[in-house]
């Protein structure tokens, strides 16, 4: 049954990574990309606690969480450079 979970894991957020490309690619404006690339980084660690489940490797965790913590200061940074007046390109 845990196997079965994973296997659905895995496709669930690969079918989500593909569509968050598509969001990050097509925009349409800088506050839409921001939120795409903090879905990614989430993703993204979503994809290594999935592997860390199948495979017991509990080392990525530790990866998992500095990337968990990177992309919350990315967020930090982007939301400053958006409500300092950087560039909106659909506004």
């Amino acid at each position: 049954m845990i196997e079965f979970s994973i296997f659905i894991a895995y496709l669930v957020l690969g079918i989500s990574l593909v569509l968050i490309f598509f969001r990050l690619i097509l925009g349409p404006s800088l506050p839409d990309r921001v939120v795409a690339l903090e879905m990614l980084a989430t993703l993204t660690v979503g994809f290594i606690a999935v592997y860390t489940l199948s495979n017991g490797v509990t080392a990525f965790l530790d990866v998992a969480m500095v990337l968990a913590l990177t992309a919350f200061l990315a967020a930090v940074g982007f939301a400053r450079l958006i409500a300092k007046g950087g560039s909106r390109d659909g506004d």
